[in-house]
């Protein structure tokens, strides 16, 4: 945009001077640009805006710096990167062997409560499978109640035994965690190293006795009971040691009995096919009253409050003309 000046009169006759824009009087000819009443400049401009030369508009110019070195503070600066180590991936934290066997503890009382209703749906075709045999001493035997019992028989077998090396794995690894918890609970180490504590779960004629003992010392620490004092069982942990006893002996009987011929001892060995897989969902469930007895014992102690009820009284006469005011009584 550039200033133009007003445009002039033409035909001879002089311009008449512009008004001043302050005062708003007219100056007299020859008196000169400026206002003699006033001072202010009487000369009017008109700005025109005007395209560029070549008629295209021109980019800012974006004004360059000079580098000038790093930047300088005078003082220490307050902010940055905190003055630790490069490292590629956080530390793993540190996990307790309680949080341990928690974590196992969970899927392990879903496992044997699952394996729990499959053993006894593999008892249930055990039983089936021996009414069949005893009907069929009289006469033949439709196709169709056979194919189910023999399929009822396979799936629950299969299923149960899966269970039960399910089972078996995630116990002993619980075991392993939750002595480690109490030994750090009552501030000692174990004395059995992890090797004898999985023989003693895997190895047979181990697995009558060591068990038991495992948990009763997890029970020991869990009671806060002194590490020198000989553990004493409670009721439930004996009722599933003699349960544990008994289904791993009569497992070995049932596996020797399947080498015997006949037809008597096919039969009895359907009696104690069905007999075991109902004991072995009976101790599924009481394992899982034992993992929760004992994790629940394992667990640190909780502040226990107490409420304490106050009542007010109102006092009788007596009472306010011997103390002068109101009693309070608890």
């Amino acid at each position: 945009m550039s200033p133009t000046p007003p445009a002039r009169a033409t035909g001879g006759t002089p311009a008449r001077p512009p008004a001043c824009s302050r005062c708003g009087r007219v100056a007299p000819p020859g008196s000169g640009p400026f206002c003699p009443y006033c001072g202010r400049y009487l000369a009017a401009l008109a700005w025109v805006a005007e395209p560029p030369p070549d008629g295209k508009p021109r980019p800012p110019v974006r004004p360059r710096f000079r580098y000038t070195g790093p930047p300088r503070y005078r003082e220490v600066p307050r902010w940055g990167f905190p003055p630790l180590p490069w490292r590629a991936e956080p530390e793993p934290e540190h996990v307790s062997p309680l949080e341990r066997a928690r974590r196992i503890a969970h899927p392990l009382d879903v496992l044997l409560r699952v394996t729990a209703g499959v053993a006894v749906v593999a008892g249930l075709a055990e039983i089936l499978r021996y009414v069949l045999l005893v009907l069929s001493r009289s006469d033949a035997l439709p196709a169709g109640p056979v194919a189910f019992s023999d399929a009822a028989v396979a799936f629950g077998g299969w299923a149960s035994l899966a269970g039960l090396v399910g089972c078996g794995v995630l116990i002993v690894l619980w075991t392993l965690r939750a002595r480690e918890a109490a030994a750090e609970r009552t501030g000692t180490v174990p004395d059995r190293p992890a090797a004898a504590v999985v023989a003693g779960w895997v190895v047979p004629g181990l697995n009558l006795s060591l068990p038991g003992s495992l948990l009763a010392e997890i029970e020991h620490a869990g009671l806060d009971r002194p590490p020198a004092e000989r553990p004493r069982p409670s009721r439930l942990l004996l009722a599933w040691w003699a349960m544990w006893g008994a289904g791993v002996v009569l497992g070995v009987v049932a596996f020797l009995w399947s080498f015997r011929g006949g037809v008597q001892a096919m039969a009895d060995g359907v009696v104690l096919h069905a007999v075991l897989d109902l004991l072995a969902a009976a101790t599924a469930l009481v394992t899982v009253r034992v993992l929760r007895h004992l994790m629940a014992l394992l667990e640190p102690p909780r502040p226990v409050r107490r409420e304490m009820l106050v009542a007010v009284r109102a006092p009788g006469p007596a009472a306010e003309r011997a103390a002068g005011g109101a009693t309070v009584a608890p």
